[in-house]
């Protein structure tokens, strides 16, 4: 008994009953879901962003006519590469390019 007395002493702790420990452990569960949940909500993916700054460039890119026009004339231009539904007489079919 005079390892129990002194300071900083191991002591023997009762046992615990399952469903105890089960609602222990459900209630940590919970709490480091929501402390997640709560980290996410509080600043964004930084690589969100990123994308997201990339989309408005690309999409003002487009807004432009004649880059548009010339955008349209290249997908106009290669879909017979896109959509080939027969092999050439040569032999193998060309692969897409997109």
């Amino acid at each position: 008994m005079g390892v129990v007395n002194r300071a900083y002493a191991y002591s023997k702790m009762d046992n615990e009953d399952g469903e105890e420990m089960k609602h222990r452990r459900a209630q940590f569960l919970i709490y480091k879901a929501m402390q997640k949940a709560d980290d996410v909500r509080r600043r964004p993916s930084w690589l969100r962003v990123k994308m997201f700054k990339l989309k408005i460039k690309i999409g003002k890119r487009f807004k432009k006519p004649h880059f548009y026009k010339q955008i349209a004339s290249l997908f106009k231009s290669c879909k017979h590469f896109l959509h080939a539904k027969h092999h050439p007489a040569g032999g193998r079919a060309l692969r897409p390019i997109f």
